[in-house]
């Protein structure tokens, strides 16, 4: 009885254990919608150290010790899910999808330290994050890289007809007003603040993520963020091993190849990494529109132990392409694709060109760009991140100088033109009476700086971090002539032109002209700046504060050397600073409030400092001061883990003693008078809510909305000077204009917008995204001196509606991706934007598709 006993006690121990430890086995696949298997995912039951890691192609197998309860799935880069399970054996719980998050760690292999990332600071800002995958699959070919971050509150993107030309408006600010950096560098124009996207068209292709901040932003720059910053984070020399092909066609004729590669780090610490692509069309939607260019893209990475890491990157993108300008309301109405500065330029039939097109408007650019990152760790709590960059462009934009003869459609009949050029001969006019020739704007310049950020953890609570920025710029700015069309020679100012100078990228780097063979104007401009920084910021699991601060001094000189050798003019230096502060309080779980504001003093821009920037040194007087700059926001988050999201902000920004600079023709008396005009003291007030929406309901469905509405309008009143451009002389000048409660025409005041993606099956999804716009005041055009004094008519609100398809499936361990976009899908017409160009036409329905193969 007792051995049976005993015997009894050992079987049901060994059950009981059996039962406590070993109650089964789950099995699974951990996938990406869109890329397939994730490897390396982590797989742990909640509340415990029971885990493993998922195999080469995703699947894990795990066993344990209760009959019920959840794991947690997690992934860098993606949102942690946890799945709950009931097991009496082997239980598969099939394929489990993991949703890609906003997190930025894993693309920022270096100069994380210099790029200012919202996700680098507790206290909460407005920003929306786009990752490398996103981008590669909407802005692709014919699409720019401002276009992925059209559907965000508050935010516009003008899609102008030529490649690379449209603009990026931020809470009613233009890119002048909106910092763009790559990976920390600022890209925004030293003169006057623009960004030129068509320098940049490669962006796409080498961007690991794109970071809008509306309104105050986390940069600790004293850089020029009135609307907001654009933080582009390029890649640098991957760490995994492999590479890409991708063949990409569109609408009117577009073709794009593109292939990368990438060695992995090797044994020693090296990596290295490299990207060729070429591009053409011969339009982009409207008439006139060619384009062509390349891109290129090197890094070098070294990582000699675990303390110091360096990355060394060029990159370029030359470029030419047709522009479209000076469309006035009417003809944009009847015929958005009117064009009247193209034209065909040979292949005789019937006395005309019917073969070959080009325009007397060409945009062509060359930019390369080279920095070289270090990031040190100097101990567990200290790191120190530097950026040293330099960037040369060559290049510029064509233009008419003389008669133009049109064909009885609109366009430029260079056939005619050639003809009428040729029974003229050597030129002999300075008039521009008779004759035609194109001209093009160079613009050269050479732009060194560096960036260094030293950070510092001073305990689990607080951290500082102090640095500086500064920066050395030169630009040239001349014409030359582009084409003479049959004329030997063109005659101006006493002086006679022989010389052609091909308007294209390439050669641009190294072929332009001599001084003495430079026409109209010719002048250099030295802008140098000095800027320090610092930050400190407290953070508890409840409540965040920080404090910013940045003061810098900019210089400015001209050279002139075209109308009657000016010289060098006197340098001016501006002083500028800027003071930033925040809190943020998590009340209750996963509600969080919290509120920045700001003021900036901004010293001007160089082209707001002289009284005629092409041809004197002489400074506005009264001198310039500084613009000044005050902004606050507040904001409500409130999340319930990654299944829904809301996001509440309100902004305030005052914007005062700010210049406006245009021109046009003044008429008095019969006679046209080109002009310069500066409106000074001028104060605009930015002010609106955003309510930004995301949801996933299902694990194959992702749901995204938001409601932006603005009241943007000028406040008080200004002065206003008017200069004759040809003498520099003083015309007139206005007192106390009156502009109080005259809306801001730059952007729609309000938007609202839907994005959905859905996976349809394994490898399958799509993709729609809609957006209405309204609110557009239209633009004073009239260029006659006088001030903008009343509120415009507004434009037509619009809807524009995208499409996108994407599909992955495998080849053998490779990976090829199939790609389709539809923009515009309803082929909405009408105009979208004015500006001192001209009226702007909604780009009718444009496509593209492509194919991808990763290996």
């Amino acid at each position: 009885m007792k051995t049976f006993n005993n015997l009894f006690f050992v079987v049901t121990m060994f059950f009981v254990t059996s039962v406590a430890f070993s109650q089964g086995t789950i099995t699974g696949t951990v996938v990406d919608a869109d890329s397939g298997p994730l490897p390396g995912a982590s797989v742990v039951v909640k509340g415990t150290t029971n885990g493993t890691s998922t195999d080469f192609n995703g699947k894990f197998s795990l066993n344990v010790n209760s009959a019920s309860g959840k794991l947690e799935i997690s992934y860098v880069g993606y949102d942690t899910k946890t799945v709950s399970f009931q097991v009496n054996g082997t239980k598969d719980l099939g394929t489990i999808t993991l949703t890609s998050n906003n997190s930025l760690d894993e693309v920022v292999i270096v100069g994380s330290g210099i790029i200012d990332l919202a996700e680098d600071r507790k206290t909460p800002i407005a920003a929306t994050t786009i990752k490398k995958r996103e981008i590669q699959e909407r802005a692709v070919g014919n699409v720019e890289l401002p276009e992925i971050i059209k559907f965000t509150p508050s935010v516009f993107v003008s899609r102008q007809t030529g490649f690379g030309d449209g603009r990026l408006l931020v809470r009613g600010f233009d890119d002048t007003n909106t910092a763009v950096l790559l990976n920390g560098q600022p890209i925004n124009a030293q003169e006057d603040g623009r960004v030129f996207w068509s320098n940049w068209a490669g962006m796409a292709d080498i961007a690991n993520a794109v970071q809008v901040q509306r309104g105050l932003g986390a940069s600790k720059l004293a850089i020029s963020s009135v609307g907001g910053t654009v933080n582009i984070v390029m890649k640098a020399a991957e760490k995994k091993k492999g590479g890409s092909i991708r063949f990409l066609t569109g609408n009117d004729s577009y073709f794009k190849g593109t292939a990368e590669y990438n060695t992995g780090v090797n044994e020693k610490g090296w990596a290295f990494s490299v990207l060729i692509d070429h591009w053409q069309a011969h339009r982009k939607w409207a008439r006139g529109t060619f384009g062509q260019g390349q891109n290129y893209f090197f890094a070098a990475g070294y990582k000699p132990n675990d303390r110091h890491s360096f990355n060394f990157l060029i990159t370029g993108a030359p470029q030419y392409h047709g522009n479209k300008w000076s469309q006035n309301v009417q003809t944009t109405l009847d015929d958005p694709k009117f064009n009247q500065h193209w034209g065909f330029t040979e292949g005789l039939s019937g006395g005309q060109y019917r073969n070959n097109i080009d325009s007397e408007r060409r945009n062509f650019y060359h930019k390369p760009v080279m920095n070289i990152n270090w990031d040190w760790t100097i101990s567990e709590k200290s790191e120190l991140s530097t950026v040293l960059y330099a960037s040369w462009g060559r290049g510029g934009g064509t233009g008419p100088r003389g008669s133009r003869i049109r064909t009885d459609d609109g366009q430029l009949d260079y056939f005619a033109i050639e003809q009428s050029n040729a029974a003229i001969g050597n030129g002999g006019f300075d008039n521009a009476t008779s004759g035609y020739i194109r001209r093009a704007s160079m613009n050269n310049h050479a732009w060194y700086g560096i960036v260094s950020n030293f950070n510092h953890e001073v305990n689990e609570n607080f951290s500082f971090n102090v640095g500086t920025d500064l920066r050395y710029y030169v630009g040239d700015h001349f014409r030359q002539v582009a084409n003479l069309y049959g004329l030997t020679a063109w005659q101006e100012d006493g002086q006679s032109y022989t010389t052609e100078y091909n308007p294209d990228p390439w050669a641009a780097l190294f072929n332009f002209a001599d001084e003495g063979d430079r026409l109209d104007y010719d002048y250099s401009e030295t802008i140098t700046y000095q800027g320090l920084f610092a930050q400190g910021e407290y953070a508890t699991d409840k409540f965040s504060a920080f404090f910013q601060g940045a003061i810098s001094n900019q210089s400015y000189q001209r050279e002139g050397r075209f109308a009657g050798d000016l010289g060098k003019s006197d340098k001016l230096s501006k002083v500028g600073y800027n003071l930033k502060a925040g809190l943020g309080y998590e009340f209750a779980k996963d509600h969080k409030i919290y509120f920045n504001t700001g003021y900036y003093s901004r010293q001007p821009y160089l082209d707001n400092v002289f009284t005629n920037i092409r041809r004197s040194n002489e400074f506005v007087q009264p001198e310039v001061d500084n613009e000044e700059i005050t902004g606050f926001e507040a904001g409500y988050q409130f999340e319930v883990d990654g299944v829904f999201r809301a996001v509440f902000n309100f902004y305030h920004t005052d914007w005062d003693n700010r210049v406006l600079l245009s021109g046009g023709t003044l008429i008095s008396g019969g006679v046209e008078t080109n002009i310069n005009i500066f409106d000074r003291g001028v104060r605009q007030v930015h002010r609106g809510v955003e309510l930004e929406l995301d949801a996933r309901p299902t694990d194959w469905l992702d749901l995204r909305g938001f409601v932006s509405a603005g009241s943007w309008e000028f406040k008080g009143t200004s002065n206003r000077q008017i200069y004759n451009d040809d003498t520099n002389v003083l015309i007139s000048s206005i007192e106390g204009v009156n502009r109080d409660g005259v809306k801001i025409t730059t952007a729609p005041q309000f938007t609202a917008g839907l994005t959905a993606k859905a996976r349809i099956i394994k490898g399958l999804s799509i993709d729609a995204n809609a957006k209405h716009y309204g609110n557009h005041y239209t633009n004073d055009r009239d260029f006659d001196g006088t001030p903008q004094t009343r509120n415009f008519p507004t434009l037509d609100s619009f809807e524009l509606v995208d499409f996108g398809l994407t599909y992955n499936f495998t080849i053998g361990d490779n990976k090829l991706t199939f790609r389709g976009n539809v923009f515009n899908v309803f082929d909405k017409r009408g105009i979208q934007d004015t500006d001192v160009f001209g009226s702007f036409p909604i780009t009718g329905r444009t496509f593209n598709t492509s194919l991808r193969y990763n290996f």
